[in-house]
């Protein structure tokens, strides 16, 4: 078994070849600022073939034997764990990733796989009674089609497998544009995947490019019929958009505020715990994770120097050492962002009770107080290692705090029963809540996604069946029918 090698072509048609922009982007370590590869970028040209590739090879891949399509992702499976550390050190490399976190990712790229390996046997059809006699009514589950993907770089070979492992399964095609700052295990590691399990060519391809250059070209082009975007609210908004003039259907999973909510009642050093991952792991780089921890008064600075004690013994620093829990951020322009918005807060009238540290794109957790959910950094996504602690005075404005957010995509709620935490977390308006955890969790036969400005759709089991398909009605007349003229 060969190294995957040779990250500097685009993957269209079956094809490793340049692309057509004149522009060369440098894919660069975020930990030390190293060179990982250069590629020269997609551009108009690029995305308009993969498309038409894809919209030409689309039907064949769908007429396929489940069981032959079924092999495809066992085989994908199978060379992802043969993989694993090749796999890992690229997400520690290109992302930052902790090998904690670059593990996690993997483990859920292969079960996302396994999950989408039972979709072929899904494509079935439905027999529904009739209202006329001799009509036969039957009821077919399709693929769309073509899939055009866009995902982000946090969580970027998960985030781009969740979408086309699924789309893939169901019979589509699938055009896909990571982030160009993790190309790599975002799109081009998938594509590599993919061809060594036997996808057939045509089937998938990655185009990596710089929307600036490329525009909306890859979500208005007419072919795709869905569009699955993960990132950002504001690109989101753009995006359904896009997809409402042209009657695409858009899955999208966008921003979070995500509240922790600690009861009265709750464990403290269970709370805390939970915190603490649901927070930094990944340095907060998590559409799921923890923005605001929200503390009953009764057990607030109890709650607050515990977290605080807990923050300071996480490990910060080269995500090479599987020691350190805590790695660089993305960006020099992600750091700027985040320590802007503390200052902001500071100002707001927050208070710093663990002050961190910045070096390089490596920051290590800053924890604030607040008195309101006013202030910045409890207004704001944070996407960083920052959270703040607000009290309340009774469990109704907990909840009230917990909402006041145009964001509703994951919570946390803690509390000293079940069925209470069961009870609180149905009054927060999120897609998903978690009772006496963090909220940092995803799964791949659950429904993940948003509500409010949070997205649209689920992803995982059935509900990524049900985004990537469409339902087409076929009627039999098997006798004579009696009509009024």
């Amino acid at each position: 078994m060969n190294t995957y090698s040779n990250w500097s072509l685009q993957y269209i048609d079956g094809e490793w070849r340049e692309g057509n922009s004149t522009t060369i982007y440098e894919n660069r370590n975020p930990y030390n600022d190293e060179i990982v590869s250069t590629i020269k970028l997609a551009n108009k040209i690029d995305v308009q073939e993969a498309y038409a590739a894809a919209q030409k090879a689309q039907p064949a891949w769908e007429s396929v034997n489940a069981f032959h399509k079924a092999e495809v992702f066992e085989n994908a499976v199978a060379i992802m764990k043969a993989r694993r550390e090749e796999i890992c050190e690229l997400l520690i490399k290109e992302t930052g990733s902790t090998y904690a976190k670059a593990s996690v990712e993997l483990d859920f790229c292969i079960s996302i796989t396994r999950e989408a390996a039972n979709f072929p046997m899904q494509m079935s059809a439905e027999m529904v009674p009739s209202l006329f006699p001799g009509k036969e009514n039957r009821v077919y589950r399709r693929p769309v089609g073509v899939v055009g993907v866009i995902s982000p770089f946090n969580f970027p070979m998960y985030l781009s497998m969740r979408s086309v492992a699924p789309a893939l399964a169901a019979g589509n095609s699938v055009v896909l544009k990571p982030d160009e700052q993790t190309c790599i295990s975002g799109g081009l590691l998938l594509a590599k995947i993919f061809e060594e399990a036997g996808l057939p060519k045509g089937l998938l391809h990655v185009t990596v490019a710089s929307i600036s250059e490329i525009e909306d070209s890859f979500t208005e082009n007419p072919i795709p019929r869905v569009i699955s975007f993960t990132g950002s609210t504001p690109a989101g908004l753009h995006i359904a958009q896009i997809c409402a003039r042209t009657m695409k259907k858009a899955a999208l999973e966008l921003g979070g505020n995500n509240p922790l909510l600690v009861l009265e009642d709750a464990d403290v050093e269970r709370a805390v715990r939970s915190a603490i991952y649901g927070k930094f792991f990944h340095n907060g780089q998590i559409c799921m994770a923890i923005n605001r921890i929200l503390v009953h008064e009764r057990i607030y600075q109890t709650f607050v120097d515990k977290l605080v004690e807990a923050a300071k013994k996480i490990k910060v620093g080269d995500p090479r050492d599987h020691a350190n829990m805590i790695g660089p951020l993305i960006n020099r322009k992600a750091v700027e962002r985040i320590t802007a918005t503390i200052t902001k807060a500071k100002e707001e009238g927050a208070q710093v009770v663990l002050e961190g540290h910045v070096d390089g794109n490596v920051m290590s957790p800053f924890i604030l107080t607040s008195n309101t959910n006013d202030v910045a950094t409890a207004q704001h996504e944070m996407f960083g290692p920052v959270v703040t602690i607000i009290p309340f005075k009774t469990e109704q404005e907990g909840i009230a705090i917990a909402n006041d957010s145009p964001y509703g995509l994951s919570a946390a709620v803690h509390a000293g029963s079940i069925e209470k935490g069961v009870q609180v977390a149905k009054q927060i308006v999120s897609g998903m809540v978690h009772v006496n955890d963090q909220s940092v969790n995803d799964e791949p036969l659950i429904a993940f996604g948003g509500e409010k400005m949070s997205g649209l759709g689920r992803f995982g089991g059935k509900w990524s069946l049900e985004e990537f398909t469409t339902l087409q009605w076929i009627s039999t007349q098997n006798e004579p029918r009696e009509y009024p003229f």
